[in-house]
């Protein structure tokens, strides 16, 4: 058990989901908390809360179940709250963030969310994963264009090294995107200081209005685009036995406890889980679950330093995180591909799913992985059936 934990590439598969998750939408949480005019000490408690709750639910519920599960911030909340927040008072907001949680807790635990997800077939779950991802594949080569050096020594390792030690070939592709990135001065640490965070209570205050206007579209938010997608990969990555309403009820719980601190919705990972639950991550699918659980301790680590990780990640060259983020996911996309369109009466509905996903469209704040999965599963009513 314990040399089985400490295997490289559990380890980085866990250090790239937080290191894409943190680069990639950090910024918007420093945003929506300056938006309910939240000061430094409170802004450093958001980080804070939403790092240890992250930690917990991905360790705990990963070793619960023995599956890769990893849950983040609801991205497209914090979006939300950039410009939902406005006019709103922090204790407002947090009892705002409080309504939220409590209806999240309530969707899990009584099962509605787990009797829904049956209904959705697995070629349609594989479809809106890849088109969530292939923005991310389609980066990795875009990313080439403006830094061929870097982003092309990382690809070359890649391909060098995925069959002869796959397991560490993300690790490798880092580590030489890392390498060419400071021999370059392309790191910028002039803004790196350490500092602790610490969580300040923050009391709810609740408003009617700002419950309806801005609790009410956070769930909405948080479950269709965050949750819907994340339940999808567990099950286009196979592990169908790991049980929905636990997941979904424990993340709603999760914010309820640190909402007056800062954690505004917590929810089950889509990109970033994707990326634990590779090949890369562990041949074994029964042993990928261990990348989550390093997840986690990267999550209580950014956690208990806040602003100060997030400055970190930000140090870096927005194309080594790109060019890492779709290296670690190529595997995920033609597998996901694959599966997709494995099915030929159902190819057209699975098609239909993976354009509008990968369009990026939204409607009512609301992504475009819920609008692909219900006119994919429209499509999928009203195919021909076989005379």
């Amino acid at each position: 058990m314990f040399s089985e934990f400490f295997s490289l590439s559990r380890l980085s598969a866990g250090l790239v989901a937080v290191m894409v998750g943190y680069t990639s939408s950090a910024v918007i949480i420093f945003q929506a908390a300056s938006a309910a005019g939240a000061d430094s000490c409170q802004i450093n408690s958001w980080l804070w809360a939403l790092g240890i709750g992250m930690a917990v639910t991905s360790i705990g519920l990963s070793v619960r179940y023995r599956s890769p599960i990893l849950t983040a911030w609801s991205t497209p909340g914090a979006a939300l709250l950039v410009t939902g927040l406005s006019g709103v008072t922090i204790n407002e907001a947090i009892g705002a963030f409080l309504f939220c949680s409590l209806l999240i807790a309530l969707c899990g635990f009584c099962g509605i969310f787990e009797r829904l997800m049956h209904h959705i077939p697995n070629t349609l779950a594989a479809a809106m994963l890849a088109g969530i991802l292939v923005p991310f594949g389609l980066d990795l080569f875009l990313a080439l264009k403006t830094q061929s050096l870097l982003v092309g020594t990382m690809l070359v390792t890649y391909l060098l090294t995925r069959k002869i030690s796959p397991r560490y070939v993300i690790l490798l592709s880092l580590g030489a995107g890392l390498v060419i990135a400071s021999m370059n001065g392309l790191v910028n640490t002039s803004e790196l200081s350490w500092q602790l965070a610490s969580p300040q209570w923050m009391a709810p205050s609740f408003n009617p209005s700002v419950l309806v206007g801005v609790g009410i579209p956070l769930f909405i938010v948080t479950m269709a685009s965050q949750n819907m997608p994340g339940i999808a990969i567990l099950h286009a990555h196979g592990y169908h036995k790991v049980p929905t309403s636990p997941l979904i009820g424990w993340t709603g719980a999760t914010g309820l406890l640190l909402a007056p601190f800062g954690g505004f919705a917590f929810n089950l990972a889509a990109i970033t889980a994707a990326i634990c639950m590779g090949k890369e991550a562990d041949p074994n699918p029964d042993k990928r679950y261990f990348a989550s659980v390093w997840a986690g301790i990267f999550y209580l680590i950014t956690g208990l330093f806040g602003a100060t990780v997030a400055a970190a990640f930000s140090a870096l060259p927005i194309e080594l995180v790109a060019a890492i983020a779709g290296l670690a996911l190529l595997g995920t996309i033609s597998n996901s591909i694959a599966t997709a369109v494995s099915d030929e009466t159902g190819r057209e509905a699975a098609i239909i799913t993976f354009l509008i996903t990968a369009s990026g469209i939204s409607l009512f704040g609301i992504g475009s992985a819920f609008w692909g999965l219900m006119a994919g599963l429209l499509v999928n009513l009203s195919k021909p059936t076989n005379s």
